[in-house]
């Protein structure tokens, strides 16, 4: 399918839609059949919901079908879409859904890369939740089938489409704090576990389908108490990526996208680092960059999560005890720049030297109503992969690193290897289960 829908699947696009819900048109809640935007979402419950509600705020928008491993999470979705297709296992509506014209994926992030991939091979232009993948192979296979068929994409980093996050990437590239030598990013969050596996196992609750919620990961029993479903499976190794995949991609947007950064040289954690099955608490990882035309020669950029701050590295530039809960501060040659993640604030320092700046203004674009109309054939999206792709990269390298405590990692990125810690090679890739495979995966 091309970015544009053609005339034939329009028509046949509007006879669905409007046997499935005439009424939309006459309230004025969806658009003329031939605009409409016909997706089918893979998870709508949780994260899934709030995505299909805020897709929904196009006209241009009309949900045809979607699959939930727990259909009683997705109870709203089956309120406000009741036309819709309803199934449990993505795979089966892939099969049976040919003739969509979108897909979006809103589901643990273990799940992002198989079911995208699935999309992009079927000719789908496809909006992916953060980050887009669970492994550094998964990103960069899916930054490449998606130039290579030419499709729409978008990663969900709602910062990206913000006003105060082109204000950022404006400053820097202006050069208005000079040449970038250090940048520090956090996180309160603290998405992580150093508590044990536990032993027991669970019956599985009657409206979830386990077998369906694993997908690619290996066979395993359950386990209730919300220690995997709906909530925490953000802390375990096997289906999310800790604090860092969970917020990394959206508070390191605006420093890869100001500084235009490519790949790491170098990566080292020092403090935090996982246990056998889950996430750390607490990180601290280091990264060394090759210059841009916005850095000095070399970019060190240090992220902290939990309870970690930054600390005297800072002193004398920022007010350390003032710091948001999450965040970023660019230092520079000729001053400090320091954006509030949390209140969306950016502030310069010193304050003298800045105190007549007239910082630019931008107003917020509707990161979703970007790709329902990209899909048009209008305007494009800002965070298509091939930008969310090697956004999604350096997070992940990083939370790899914490595999592999106090031990500089060389980043090998043309070949996606760590050239001197043969260990660390073994997270690049994964491999799926047998039934769940993927081509290009």
């Amino acid at each position: 399918m091309t970015t544009r829908m053609t005339r034939r699947s329009a028509l046949k696009a509007a006879a669905g839609v409007a046997l499935a819900a005439p009424s939309l048109y006459r309230k004025g809640l969806a658009a003329p059949p031939s605009e409409t935007v016909r997706l089918m979402a893979v998870g709508a419950g949780g994260r899934g919901a709030a995505d299909i509600a805020e897709f929904a705020g196009s006209k241009a928008f009309q949900l045809v079908a979607f699959a939930d491993v727990d259909p009683s999470q997705a109870s709203g979705t089956v309120k406000n879409w009741p036309h819709a297709k309803v199934y449990t296992d993505y795979r089966k509506m892939f099969d049976e859904m040919k003739d969509v014209d979108a897909v979006s994926v809103s589901t643990p992030d273990h799940t992002h890369a198989p079911a995208a991939m699935r999309a992009l091979l079927m000719g789908k232009p496809v909006c992916c939740q953060k980050p887009l993948t669970h492994s550094l192979y998964e990103a960069r296979q899916l930054a490449k089938v998606a130039a290579e068929k030419k499709l729409v994409t978008q990663m969900g980093i709602q910062i990206h489409s913000a006003g105060v996050h082109k204000q950022v990437v404006k400053i820097i590239q202006d050069g208005t704090i000079g040449k970038v030598k250090d940048v520090h990013s956090w996180s309160y969050k603290d998405w992580g576990d150093t508590s044990p596996l536990p032993s027991r196992t669970d019956k599985v609750p009657a409206t979830l389908a386990w077998d369906n919620w694993l997908g690619t990961a290996a066979e395993r029993p359950f386990i209730g108490g919300n220690y995997y479903h709906p909530g925490n499976w953000r802390k375990r190794l096997d289906f999310g990526c800790g604090t860092f995949g969970d917020m990394g991609c959206h508070i390191l947007d605006p420093v890869f996208g100001s500084l235009a950064l490519t790949y790491p040289k170098s990566v080292k954690a020092t403090a935090g680092g996982p246990t056998e099955t889950n996430w750390g608490l607490n990180n601290v990882v280091e990264y060394v960059y090759p210059g841009t035309k916005y850095t000095a020669e070399e970019l060190h950029l240090t992220w902290y999560d939990g309870k970690k701050r930054p600390g005297p590295e800072i002193a004398g530039l920022v007010p350390v005890d003032k710091l948001s809960g999450q965040g970023s501060i660019y230092i520079g040659t000729e001053g400090v720049l320091y954006s509030a993640y949390d209140g969306g604030k950016n502030t310069l320092y010193p304050a003298d030297k800045f105190k007549d700046y007239k910082a630019p203004h931008f107003g917020n674009d509707n990161h979703y109503a970007q790709f329902i109309d990209a899909v048009r054939g209008i305007g494009q999206t800002s965070a298509p992969f091939s930008y969310a792709g090697p956004l999604t990269e350096l997070v992940l390298i990083g939370c790899l690193a914490t595999r592999f405590q106090n031990e500089t990692l060389a980043w090998d990125s043309a070949n996606m290897k760590v050239t001197n810690v043969a260990a660390a090679n073994q997270f690049v890739k994964k491999t799926y289960r047998k039934g769940w495979e993927v081509e290009g995966l």
